[in-house]
């Protein structure tokens, strides 16, 4: 199989909701985080509609677009700057080509048409089709396309173009104008229907374009490079076998390959190519360019037919966009049937992963009780699972392989993070998307028993309806649970309640497995981490540790100002909750990303994993409930203590440990794709709660109003006995800042029994705005008890960015 020599695991999207767009080519896409937003094309027709599929929820869906909707046309432009998109020329019918530009703003739906400034010296471009139209920093890049000659329509004389037009674009919105750049070297010859992309080295700043192939009257395999801060045109010498002669094809890059696919290439008839006047046919040959070291490499030749429907089919003329490191294709022609004389188009859609995910953040804690996690971590896009383990401070047994239960009956996925989220108070410009509607799912549906070949639920949890959109949330709060137990740690209580924490996060442990410190040998504060809930349209994430002011007399005796160490995790907002498309999930890890081996899983090593690693078990979503973990039977530990890869077991073999209380456990999370599974996180440490405490106080309401806000919240699910108090903080601006960027000051700004109170204006002039993820105002809750105070609840009320 030629997918199988290359490594690569193509996958077919075979399930997935909303109306689905009509099969066409001619088309273009391109990708607005998660979503790919598709236009134009034809088949029986100029499409006109604008559609987009969810690569998270597997959803079409279709826009209602307002403002001046462009005509429906095919072979354009389309260039996405953010959130805003461009449309220029292409056919509007046949015959008929177009050089009008339009602008979309896809965080309202709404069309404009633009008017460039003509520019100074020369002539507009003229209407085109075929063209391409490429975006680097404030500036659209026009080459070549196919003009008609002849005023009629019907009588189409066509004339292939090679001129060159730069458009400058103002910031948000709107265009300033085209110029013509003065260029050096040699230009490419005219052609349309090529492509070119732009591609900028890391450690060299000079960004190049690269136009590849097209048609002339006869197809071209030719690449050519343009440096844009010199617009000096050369012919890059290249490396290996380059692809044939073809034309609507597409390229596409991720990281530093350029990823060729499909188009019309010449029929081969015995091994010979044919000469120009011959015989052509639709292509899935599928290459990439190197483009450091401008070396082509063929993964899928053109001689290669996939007979088992695990290879997308030979088409042209489709569109291909890039999701993170994800590479998505769908539709085209496949053909061309004379008899029929019309196009035969294909109607599916397909993805490959191009690369291993990277580490996802530190595993973040939502909850803590006595012997369970509910814990989270930042989403990575376009992965199909993530694999969570763990290890404690306590020996972990080692067992024979005793066959278990399966499942870990409690891992599951909280579609709430823990909290709910009544009022949102931050206004942020995003993509509107579908009203979504969350569902509780089975205690079992979040994690998969066996991480070898096992197959995805295609259940979403998010399930989206109706094709109406919505605008995203005009304000936004994030609440958090952070264990901060400090009477349960035998530190002794003061005047205010104590927020000392039982359970750590170490920002200075690599996330390299090889390359851990050794955690025997740290010093573990008493510091919590902690992370948000999920509400039903977007995910804020922030991971921090709180760290009491001690007495050198009584011991750690906390006073009513607490600093709260912040480690910088870099997380992230997403959009919209992540949910995992139907698809087959390979848990291995190589070194080679296109290897045909059975991938095997990164385990540690060295001194370091003296305690072993214990998966928890791999889950579909990014947040699971832990209370049992798999014990490996012995013989695996001693290899897996000399190997740095071992065979990931089968989970329905081995045995379960329940946790335990008052003991610290460390977390750390890989994410899966078809490549594997990429790094781990960097290693996070929580304690089990002591029993007796009170839970977290939980449905934290902020409500606005002129002068004040109200702060308001439910009493602990499990109380433990009688509530003495409450107590909430709020973070403040404070010298020690100044001193150390990265610690909060909190300050209480109430304590009493009612389960609400009033933050003045005075109050929040004073309040600190925190950055570590978005701007945001930070509030604590806490509730104590006959032992004293339990876990805090943590509130970031977002700001205006």
């Amino acid at each position: 199989m030629a997918a199988a020599a290359a490594g690569l695991s193509w996958r077919r999207v075979s399930s997935f909701t909303g109306p689905v767009p009509r099969s066409r080519h001619g088309h273009r896409a391109v990708a607005i985080r998660e979503l790919v937003i598709i236009f134009g094309g034809g088949n029986e027709g100029i499409a006109d509609e604008l559609h987009v599929y969810n690569t998270a929820t597997n959803q079409w869906f279709l826009p209602a677009v307002r403002g001046d909707i462009p005509p429906g046309c095919a072979a354009h432009g389309f260039v996405c700057d953010g959130t805003r998109i461009l449309v220029f020329g292409g056919m509007v019918e046949y015959g008929r080509y177009s050089n009008d530009l339009y602008e979309l703003q896809a965080s309202r739906w709404l069309w404009k048409k633009v008017k460039p400034q003509a520019p100074s010296t020369g002539s507009p471009p003229c209407p085109r089709l075929g063209h391409s139209f490429s975006l680097y920093g404030n500036k659209c890049y026009l080459f070549g396309g196919l003009a008609n000659e002849s005023e009629d329509s019907n009588n189409n004389v066509p004339r292939y173009l090679n001129d060159f037009y730069e458009l400058e674009l103002q910031h948000g919105s709107g265009v300033v104008g085209w110029s013509i750049p003065v260029t050096k070297g040699i230009l490419p010859s005219p052609r349309e229907s090529h492509t070119a992309i732009v591609y900028c080295r890391k450690d060299l700043g000079s960004p190049k374009m690269y136009i590849f192939g097209g048609m002339c009257g006869c197809r071209l395999n030719d690449l050519w490079e343009l440096d844009i801060e010199t617009m000096t045109w050369s012919r890059p010498e290249t490396k290996g076998t380059v692809p044939l002669p073809r034309s609507l094809h597409t390229a596409n890059v991720i990281g530093n390959k350029m990823y060729v696919f499909g188009g019309w290439v010449p029929q081969s008839a015995g091994g010979e190519i044919s000469a120009h006047d011959g015989e052509w046919k639709c292509t899935g040959s599928f290459s990439y360019l190197n483009l450091d070291t401008t070396e082509w490499i063929g993964l899928i030749s053109d001689c290669q037919e996939d007979k088992s429907n695990l290879l997308p089919g030979p088409r042209a003329g489709h569109c291909a966009v890039a999701v993170g490191t994800r590479l998505y294709i769908w539709s085209g022609r496949d053909g061309y049937r004379k008899a029929w004389n019309n196009q035969v188009c294909c109607k599916d859609l397909w993805y490959l992963d191009t690369e291993k995910p990277p580490a996802p953040s530190q595993v973040q804690l939502i909850r803590a009780t006595t012997n369970s996690f509910q814990v989270k971590w930042d989403e990575v896009p376009t992965v199909e699972g993530y694999l969570l383990q763990l290890h404690s401070d306590s020996p972990v047994p080692s067992v024979t392989g005793t066959p278990g239960t399966g499942v870990p009956e409690t891992s599951v996925l909280s579609s709430q993070g823990g909290s709910s989220l009544h009022q949102s108070l931050q206004s942020l410009t995003s993509i509107p998307f579908p009203e979504m509607k969350v569902d509780h799912p089975s205690q079992t549906n979040n994690v998969i028993p066996n991480n070898v070949q096992v197959s995805l639920s295609s259940n979403s949890l998010l399930k989206i309806e109706g094709k109406e959109k919505i605008a995203a949330p005009e304000n936004k709060i994030t609440q958090e649970t952070m264990q901060s137990h400090a009477d349960a740690t035998g530190f002794k209580e003061s005047n205010a309640p104590s927020l000392s924490p039982v359970c750590t996060s170490s920002p200075q442990t690599s996330a390299n497995v090889g390359e851990l410190h050794d955690l025997d040998k740290r010093t573990v504060n008493p510091d919590a981490s902690v992370s948000s809930t999920v509400s039903s349209t977007q995910t804020m994430v922030t991971q921090q540790a709180v760290k009491t002011e001690s007495s050198s007399t009584n011991g750690a005796v906390v006073k009513d100002e607490t600093s709260l160490t912040t480690f910088n995790s870099k997380s992230e907002a997403a959009e919209t909750a992540f949910i995992m498309p139907s698809t087959r999930v390979n848990t291995g890890q190589t070194n080679d990303t296109h290897s045909s081996k059975t991938p095997l899983r990164q385990m540690a090593t060295g001194k370091t994993r003296e305690r072993q690693w214990c998966d928890v078990g791999i889950f579909k979503s990014n947040i699971a409930v832990v209370s049992q973990f798999y014990l490996l039977p012995e013989e695996t530990l001693s290899i897996s203590n000399k190997m740095e890869n071992a065979d990931v077991p089968d989970y329905r073999l081995l045995k379960k440990q329940d946790l335990f209380p008052g003991t610290v456990y460390r977390f750390r999370v890989a994410a899966i794709n078809g490549c594997g599974v990429g790094p781990f996180s960097k290693v996070s440490e929580f304690k089990t709660c002591i029993p007796g405490f009170p839970g977290a106080p939980s449905t934290v309401k902020i409500t606005k109003s002129v002068d004040c806000i109200h702060l308001s919240w439910e009493p602990p699910a499990s109380p433990s006995g009688n509530i003495l108090e409450y107590s909430a903080y709020l973070a403040i601006r404070s010298t020690q800042l100044q001193e150390n960027p990265n610690q909060l000051v909190f300050m209480r700004i109430y304590c009493g029994l009612k389960t609400s109170c009033i933050v003045t204006a005075a109050q929040l002039s004073n309040a600190h705005v925190d950055y570590t993820s978005r701007p945001a105002i930070v509030f604590r809750i806490s509730a104590k008890n006959e032992r004293g105070y339990g876990p805090a609840t943590q509130v970031r009320w977002l700001q205006g960015c």
